[in-house]
């Protein structure tokens, strides 16, 4: 299986890494009885379903993944709420997961931004303050898509600018618009942290774009931890 898979216009999620399978959730619930599965059993299964409809999270803290994800700002900050949460959830006081990401601070590439297409903005919903509604007009989102390539296009040349002037890349980068620029991140996560962004973020009313991207974790993984995530979003979706 391709270990990658591409995102919105320029973005991607990138399977770099797992750590554990199904046997390592089983092996981690029964060492409290000082037992070890060799291979999955009907036995095990079953165990799986228990520990993920009682609750018994923290063998499937022992299974992780990391990813490379490249994707708009404003994908990131949402996401980054998981790793602040992610201790708080677990209960631990503390969280194994991390995330790393790249900053304009050292990096000076070549700005990527997202730009969707005129079929791709939404209205506001009239029922609530967040959230998105029906495509709008066509004749109106192509207007939309010119405005923010000329925005965008206005935010480089100032950076450009900027940079070769000699200002600082931390100070330099203050001239790009912000929330749809390309940014890049490991995230490694537990096997439960990684199924709790995706109860949430595979959710209708989710963010059209961050369900993009839950929706590629999910293919990336779902062969790697068959049972433990058919058991753990069944549980909360």
């Amino acid at each position: 299986m391709n270990d990658t898979i591409n995102v919105l216009d320029k973005g991607y999620v990138r399977l770099v890494n797992v750590m554990g399978s199904d046997l390592t959730v089983v092996n981690a619930a029964r060492v409290s009885y000082a037992k070890e599965s060799k291979e999955l059993s009907e036995r095990d299964l079953n165990l799986i379903s228990f520990l993920a409809r009682e609750g018994h999270t923290s063998p499937f803290r022992h299974a992780m993944a990391q990813f490379e994800v490249y994707a708009p700002l404003m994908v990131a900050r949402q996401w980054w709420k998981y790793q602040i949460g992610s201790a708080h959830m677990e209960g631990t006081g503390d969280s194994l997961d991390a995330w790393n990401e790249s900053s304009r601070r050292y990096v000076t590439e070549e700005p990527a931004f997202y730009i969707p297409d005129p079929d791709e903005w939404r209205s506001a919903p009239e029922n609530s303050k967040q959230g998105s509604g029906d495509p709008i007009n066509r004749d109106d989102a192509y207007a939309f898509t010119l405005q923010l390539e000329e925005y965008i296009k206005k935010g480089e040349g100032f950076y450009s600018h900027a940079i070769e002037y000699g200002i600082c890349a931390e100070q330099a980068r203050l001239f790009l618009p912000a929330y749809g620029m390309y940014v890049r991140w490991y995230w490694t996560a537990s096997l439960q942290s990684i199924c709790h962004f995706l109860n949430q973020r595979l959710e209708h009313d989710a963010q059209k774009e961050i369900q993009e991207y839950a929706k590629a974790i999910l293919t990336l993984i779902e062969s790697k931890f068959p049972v433990s995530i058919d058991e753990l979003i069944q549980k909360n979706g």
